[in-house]
């Protein structure tokens, strides 16, 4: 099958409704991975109730990752070309065409889980989603530079600066909103699930690229992370660890129905946007959630009008980091 060297034009069709197309494609891939962060947001507040009604974090995220792990079993069963994808991963980390330790997106997903089912009960899910958004915003920039995962290599300009540094004021703003700087220390550890949040989007997309699968790619990593906390779950168990009795609401096990459509989201969009402009877009619909979960559902983290500022202010820079800089002529 040969490579088409050129853009492709429908009979009855112009360079420039192609072209419009081509300008619709990024805004499209923008609404997905903004609809992506709503959902990551509302998995957030979904794991970090459950982790509080068992009184065990960790075990919080296990059923998570095991309902996500269900779910891809069951698509794989009716869906050939998801299992084509895994026999392909399978193929590429054997022949040493894609390093066999990318597949450890499923460790950083675990991590991520594993910090919703620990502090989202403690510190609300909007601090929560402040401390991944500033890690995450700090090593989009870097990745994207680097070229990290084999994605194309993006320039660091004015834009995406500036809507990263707007990212950040954004962040500060809910975190002031939030009313408990007491709490702050806890925002460490999602902070640090968002640094790594970054790696886990490039090399997840270099996964999906490799397998042709966005189901192969989400099935490695829930496989990957449940296996991880169940040996975790297990160490505690063994210690002396214990919980407290499942709860019978069913909305309490479907974060992992969500973390599911989160990363095979992830992993496709990323090649469209960029991990910063992918990123951005996920801190947009995660912090927009995050204020709409807590004036739907209020709790003990009330939501104020700096909260709001800060949710309109990473809309803000969304727009401005997807902002391209025409290219300057070279003189001859």
């Amino acid at each position: 099958m040969s490579e088409q060297t050129g853009p492709i034009e429908l009979p009855g069709t112009s360079s420039a409704a192609s072209g419009a197309a081509d300008h619709r494609r990024p805004v499209l891939w923008t609404l997905v991975a903004v609809a992506a962060g709503a959902g990551l947001a509302t998995q957030g507040r979904i794991n970090g109730e459950l982790g509080a009604r068992l009184d065990h974090g960790l075990l919080a995220a296990l059923i998570s990752f095991a309902v996500g792990c269900v779910l891809l079993v069951l698509v794989l069963a009716v869906a050939p070309k998801a299992r084509a994808g895994l026999v392909r991963l399978v193929a590429v980390i054997r022949d040493g065409s894609m390093p066999w330790w990318y597949i450890s997106t499923g460790l950083i997903g675990a991590l991520l889980v594993a910090t919703q089912g620990l502090v989202v009960g403690t510190i609300g899910v909007a601090l929560f989603t402040v401390g991944v958004v500033a890690g995450q915003t700090i090593s989009g920039l870097a990745v994207d530079r680097l070229a990290f995962g084999g994605l194309a290599r993006k320039p660091i300009t004015v834009p995406r600066v500036a809507g990263a540094v707007l990212a950040l004021a954004a962040v500060a703003l809910a975190l002031v909103g939030t009313g408990r700087l007491d709490g702050i220390w806890l925002a460490v550890l999602p902070f640090v699930a968002g640094l790594l949040q970054s790696l886990q989007q490039a090399m997840g997309g270099l996964v999906q690229r490799h397998s042709g699968s966005a189901i192969a790619q989400a099935t490695q990593n829930f496989a990957v992370g449940t296996v991880a906390l169940a040996l975790v779950v297990a160490v505690q168990t063994v210690a002396g660890k214990t919980s407290e009795p499942l709860p019978t609401e069913p909305w309490l096990y479907v974060g992992g129905t969500l973390g599911v459509v989160f990363v095979a989201l992830v992993s496709v969009a990323v090649h469209h946007l960029g991990v910063l402009a992918l990123g951005l877009a996920v801190i947009c619909g995660q912090v927009v959630a995050s204020v709409a979960l807590d004036l739907v559902f209020p709790a003990d983290h009330p939501v104020s009008t700096w909260s709001l500022i800060g949710a309109a202010l990473t809309i803000v820079a969304v727009g401005v980091s997807s902002i391209r800089l025409p290219k300057r002529r070279v003189a001859a």
